[in-house]
This record gives C-alpha cells, structure tokens and sequence, in this order.
C-alpha cells in the first residue's frame, strides 16, 4: 500500500480522536492549571516584596542559600533529602558566584520550570487521556470489525495509530509552551529567550558534586533541548498506553494501569537507592530534563544516555507486543 494511504489511515485516526474532544478537554485543563501556577507566582513574588522590600535576585538568592543552610543545620533530614539540599546549595552558590540569574523573570523561565514539573506526571497524564482507548474503545464498541473489513494490512492499522500517538504528543508539547507563554507572560513579562543559565551540572546520589562542565546557554536552546526530551517521554508513556489499548479492552482498567506506572515512578525515584535493579524501570527515567539542572539521578550510574537507552528498549518491547497481539489474535 502507498504512503498517500498511509495519510489518509493517519487523517482516519485523527478525525476520530477530534471527534471526542478529549484534545479540547486537555487544553483546557491546561489553561486551568497554568493560570494556577502563574497566579501562584504572582503571590509569590508579592510576599517577596512585602518580606524583602526588593526584586533583586541576589537578595533572593542569598536569602535561599541561608535557609537552605539551616535546614541542613536539622539533624532530622533523611539523608536523600540532605543531599538533595547540599546540591541546590551548591548550584545557587554558583549562580550567585558567576552573576547568573537562575530564575529570571519572563515567560520563557516559567516553561522551563513547568515542563521540568510536569514531564514525570502532568504531561504523561494528558498523552494517556488523550490515547488510552484508542484500539480498546473499538474494540468495545464495535468499529474496529469495520476498520478490519477493509483492505488493508493489520499492522498498517496500528502503525497509522502509533503515529497518530506521536501527532498528539507533538501538539501536545506546542499547546503546552503557547499556553504557559501566553498565560504567564501577562504577569511575568515575555522577554528573557535570550536570558543565560547554566547546565553540565554534575551530581550523584553518593554526594559528588562537579561543575568541571558547567557552561551557559541561551533560555531558548535551553528550553529546545528540555521540550524535545519532554517529547521523548511523552511519547514513551503514549506508546506504552497504545500497547496497553491492545491487550486490555476495557478503556478504565487501561487508564488505571497507565496511572499506576506514573504514580508507581513518582514512588521509585524516591526510594531508587535502595533498589539500584529499579533503574531499568521505564517510569524510573521519566526525569531526562533534571539531568539538564543537573540534579543527582535517583540511583547512581544513572545518566542520560543510559535513561535514553532504556526508555528506547521499552519502546520496542511495547510496540512488538502491541503489533504482535494486534495482527495475529481475534479482535473480533
């Protein structure tokens, strides 16, 4: 079959995905969410000025690292979470050492800070909304026999879906960044593309800390590097729902799975120390864009070729499982 077929399978699964406005329902939801979170900011730049009388970063950040300071002063602290203190501390002494502002405000660092929020669960969470029943919910309501009456080869089918999943998960991360750069720029200004901020921060769970390959960029190819590795995750978690469409029927009970490996990985990069063999999970390397800040990975030897790798082999697995059970069982 030709690739104008091909399209046109493509253009099939799109219409109906449109037709459930489960798209419009995710933009909207995202409208909500991001006016929270600039809101939220807002406030929070109101009571720095009513506890600090200023906006200077500096002041700010001088003021961080004197908090930060004390909490480390708590003989209370896990030692997870000490040492993910002793590494903010040392990233916020070096921004203010070298005169960077890592926070500097503008639109273009709120994206940076909401896809770094949202890629472990808000973002995957809206791939999975938008693709979970699509081979289960024909298969529920019949349409799939239509769809398997006409010519075409099985596995065409699904890799038309498969490419509709990485569609969605692109005009997903478009909408993201227009929604958070049209929303927060009303409060925070919609300069700072060219703003600099560092990356090659080095970190590990052992308490290593390295700044031998620090250097800056520019925010936009910054945030390029940050949405194209939120692409890659989104698109993951949508491939794994699609493989999940195909062994389960029921739309609810695929969702449920689909939330419990998020939520399950949200689990694991907390206690990933204790279980160094959870590293090869797929939702234990979520996190591609803290490697960027530089953040400790949650089991040591975790890099971002290495998370690159596994999320690439679960990718495979699922889509061999997917187009195996799709063209070779009864979907009748």
């Amino acid at each position: 079959m030709r690739n104008p077929n091909m399209i046109g399978l493509v253009r099939n699964e799109v219409t109906k995905i449109a037709s459930k406005r489960r798209f419009a329902v995710v933009a909207i939801i995202l409208v909500v969410l991001v006016s929270m979170f600039t809101y939220a900011q807002y406030r929070d730049i109101q009571e720095q000025i009513k506890k600090q009388g200023t906006l200077d970063w500096r002041v700010e950040l001088q003021q961080d690292i004197v908090d930060t300071q004390n909490r480390l002063a708590s003989s209370s602290i896990q030692d997870e979470f000490r040492q993910f203190l002793e590494f903010d501390l040392k990233q916020n002494q070096y921004y203010l050492d070298n005169d960077i502002n890592p926070n500097y405000p503008g639109a273009p660092t709120f994206i940076r800070i909401f896809f770094s929020q949202g890629l472990t669960l808000i973002l995957p969470l809206f791939i999975i909304v938008i693709m979970a029943d699509i081979v289960s919910g024909e298969q529920n309501d019949g349409t799939i026999k239509t769809l398997l009456s006409r010519p075409v080869r099985r596995w065409k089918i699904l890799m038309a879906k498969w490419l509709t999943v990485l569609l969605y998960t692109s005009m997903l991360m478009a909408l993201t960044v227009a929604v958070c750069y049209a929303i927060s720029g009303i409060v925070l200004g919609y300069d700072g593309w060219t703003a600099p901020i560092l990356t090659g921060f080095q970190a590990s769970p052992s308490g290593t800390f390295s700044t031998e390959f620090v250097h800056t960029l520019p925010m936009w190819e910054y945030l390029l590097m940050a949405v194209g590795l939120a692409w890659i995750v989104t698109a993951v978690v949508g491939t794994i729902a699609l493989m999940v469409s195909v062994l389960v029927k029921n739309t609810a009970t695929g969702i449920g799975i689909m939330m419990a490996v998020l939520i399950s990985g949200t689990l694991l990069t907390t206690l990933g120390s204790s279980w160094t063999s959870s590293k090869y999970l797929v939702n234990v390397n979520f996190g591609l864009i803290n490697y960027l800040d530089g953040q400790a990975p949650p089991i040591e030897g975790m890099t971002l070729p290495f998370s690159l790798a596994v999320l690439g082999c679960w990718t495979v697995a699922a889509l061999i499982v997917a187009f195996w059970n799709f063209t070779q069982k009864d979907m009748y």
